[in-house]
Order: C-alpha cells, then structure tokens, then sequence
C-alpha cells in the first residue's frame, strides 16, 4: 500500500485522472497501480514515450533505478515543490503531468540515477529517448543541485562536465556548454546557487557563473559572473583567430 507520505501527490494525480479519463489512454497507466512517489515519477516518465513496449522497458528502468537512488527521487520531488512554488498557476500534480520543463529535469533524475548505478548505456538510452519527445539534452554525468526549476525547458542543454547548484531557475533555450578552448576537468560552466539563467541565454567553457547572479535573455557569456551581478547583451565581434582558439573541424 502507498505510505502516508505519498499519499499526497498520488491522490492529486488520480484527481486529475478522474476528472480527465482520457489521460489513463494518453499516460499509459493509472494512479491506482503505484504504490509510491517514486513509481509514480517513472510512470509519468514512462507515459512520454509513445512505444508501449518501449514504454514497459523505460517504466521498469527507470522504477529500478529510483526504487535503489532514495536521493534522486528526494530531489525530484523537491525540484516538483519549488517548480509549483515558482509558477504560482499550478501545482504540483499539475507540474509532474503537464509541465514540460520539470518533465525535463525529471528525465535527468532517472538517467543520472541509472548512471549512479553502473548502468550508463541505460542511462544513455533513457536521456536519448526522452530528451527526443521533450526537446532537452542534459547529461547524465552533469551534477544538478536541490530545488531547480526548468521553466518550459524546450532546447535546454545542459554539457557533461557542467555544475548547478541548489534554487537555480532556468528559461528555455538556454545553453550549458564548451567553447571547445578551455578542456580541462570541467569544460562547461558551474551555476551558483540562486541564480537566474534567462531564455536563450548561452554560457560557455569553465567559468563560474556567481551565486545570485541573474543572465538575462539572449545574453552570451563567456567570462565569469561575480555573485549578485547582472549580465546582459549578445555581443558579436569580427576578430583575427589567436593561437589555441577553436578553428573548426578541417
């Protein structure tokens, strides 16, 4: 039986369920086949691929992987709070079945946890198929702190080596990745806690974007952010290539 706990969310998702029949058929299954929050975020997961076969194989992997990761599925479900908190039109039975964004962050929940298990061509797998039907690409190996909020997420990237830390918002579109110069440890960007990535917003290589700081929409970043700061504009500028600046493929 589902513990008191989880009773919650469950019981909000089979609301939603009974006003709506038709999402049994759309998601693939009902509320009242989960016994806890954690078979219930696969389920969601699940329902996303339109394969049935492929969505038993992704239901089970993915309930495998959090049923072994008690903290992937803590942080998903904190990640659920903040996203309701945040957008102050829903909730969060709401957010885990329609919103896109936190589906997103979800999707990265299940891969890293399968990842964390040794199993990182299944964790490949999930992160490709789901990221097909969501339009996000993060990787599994990138680390992801506590109460993120993905707003839309549609054509979020997110690079391997990238760091966020606790309460960041991101709007879609935006871009974790490398400037295919600096290739060291960690060639994509470390987020600071709190801060605000605005749509669209491109931020490359190593650097540290501070805590607090706010990148406004379009803005391309490729130098570090102090905390508290503001940064904002795309900027692009004709210049003659210096020695061990990236020059392509050919």
């Amino acid at each position: 039986m589902p513990q008191a706990s989880d009773m919650t969310l469950i019981e909000d998702t089979a609301q939603l369920f009974h006003e709506e029949p038709a999402l049994a058929a759309l998601y693939g299954f009902t509320p009242d086949e989960v016994q806890n929050d954690a078979e219930l975020l696969a389920a969601v997961l699940a329902g996303l691929v339109p394969d049935a076969q492929a969505r038993l194989r992704v239901r089970d992997l993915v309930g495998e992987a959090f049923a072994a990761d008690a903290g992937s599925v803590a942080f998903a479900l904190e990640d659920l709070a903040a996203t309701a908190e945040r957008d102050l039109s829903t909730d969060a039975a709401r957010v885990l079945l329609f919103a896109p964004g936190y589906q997103g962050l979800l999707s990265y929940r299940a891969s890293h946890a399968l990842l964390m298990s040794g199993r990182d061509t299944a964790a490949a797998a999930v992160k490709a198929m789901l990221g097909r039907q969501l339009s996000v690409d993060i990787a599994p190996e990138a680390q992801i702190g506590r109460r993120v909020w993905l707003d839309h997420g549609l054509g979020v990237v997110i690079g391997r080596t990238a760091v966020i830390e606790d309460d960041v918002s991101i709007w879609h579109g935006v871009t974790l990745g490398s400037n295919f110069v600096s290739m060291g440890d960690r060639r994509h960007p470390l987020i600071g806690k709190g801060a605000v990535l605005g749509g669209h917003s491109v931020i490359l290589g190593g650097i540290d974007i501070g805590e607090n700081a706010v990148v406004a929409a379009g803005a391309i970043v490729t130098k570090s952010i102090p905390a508290g700061k503001t940064v904002y504009g795309p900027k692009a500028t004709i210049r003659d290539r210096k020695p061990g600046s990236f020059s392509g493929f050919t």
